[in-house]
């Protein structure tokens, strides 16, 4: 294997849970509802992963679990939020500290413990083939369910009646009211669709990507994704060509740490964080001219409130 196909291979697996946790998060916000809590149902999910694995010893079962756990999670911020009322701002960084805390409390008997690692997937024939085969046919299946959930998220955004309606309860929940759709139940499912993305990208980083169980080894991932779906403007694919942007700078900081670089790390990890800056910027500046070069009532249509 060539150096430049294991890097590669790197950069994928570091990609995949950003992309997974980042269309999970996009459906969400694409109701109306901001999620902050991604790194607390991200690692909630890592352990229930790593634990159902552990116990079944099976990875695909630990899949299975960390995908219920993040969704159940995500319940807790629906009932606090759409059933209460409660801020979604501070309900979510809530959502995020008590997912770090239980997790740590429950993963504290695994700390050490050899992890049951989810085998590649290896297409006969296809993965063969030089370079291509290695990363594209030769792949765990989180790899092949993020590709599924990129076609299926915008498929279902923008070629199904129920993503259409989302997308109205998202730009306007009163007139959505108003017609007739259920805001309260739609916004349930789109949170619930966002923590079981944000629990199987957990399950992914205990199961693939370090298999193993580590306190806190979400490490910034679920800010990353929240970063990731303004830096892509609330559009799929560009979450997976920015998923996969934000996982190659944290694999070349590692890279150039060790080919001995004078480049500090810290600045290489600090760059996702400084394009979805500058992303904003270019979106408000944009928006700005749309609203003065449109007459008033056409600039909610161009520009949807979010």
């Amino acid at each position: 294997m060539s150096i430049f196909e294991a890097i590669l291979l790197t950069v994928i697996t570091a990609s995949t849970p950003l992309v997974i946790a980042a269309l999970g998060e996009l459906v969400t916000e694409r109701s109306g509802v901001l999620n902050l809590g991604v790194e607390g149902m991200m690692i909630m999910g890592a352990v229930a992963a790593f634990a159902t694995a552990q116990m079944s010893g099976s990875p695909y079962i630990g899949l299975l679990g960390g995908i219920v756990a993040g969704a159940l999670f995500s319940l807790l911020f629906g009932f606090l939020t759409l059933t209460l009322v409660a801020n979604q701002v501070a309900t979510g960084l809530a959502l995020t500290i008590l997912g770090l805390g239980v997790s740590g409390m429950l993963g504290e008997g695994y700390v050490s413990v050899p992890g049951v690692r989810l085998a590649p997937i290896v297409v006969p024939y296809l993965s063969d083939i030089p370079l291509i085969g290695s990363v594209l046919f030769r792949q765990d299946l989180t790899f092949y369910l993020s590709l599924a959930l990129l076609f299926g998220v915008s498929w279902f955004l923008f070629r199904s009646r129920a993503g259409l309606k989302l997308r109205a309860i998202g730009d306007s929940h009163g007139s959505a009211h108003a017609l007739g759709i259920g805001v309260i139940r739609t916004r349930y499912l789109a949170v619930m669709f966002g923590g079981a993305c944000a629990g199987l990208a957990g399950a992914q980083l205990s199961l693939v990507y370090t298999p193993q169980w580590v306190e806190n080894m979400s490490s910034g991932r679920g800010w990353i994704t929240l970063a990731l779906v303004v830096f892509a403007s609330w559009r799929p694919w560009r979450v997976f060509a920015g998923g996969y942007l934000f996982g190659a700078v944290t694999i070349l900081q590692l890279h150039a740490q060790a080919f001995g670089v004078g480049i500090p790390a810290q600045f290489l990890s600090m760059l996702p964080y400084a394009a979805t800056i500058v992303v904003l910027v270019i979106i408000s500046h944009n928006r700005r001219t749309t609203l003065i070069n449109t007459p008033a009532s056409l600039g909610k249509a161009f520009v949807p409130e979010r």
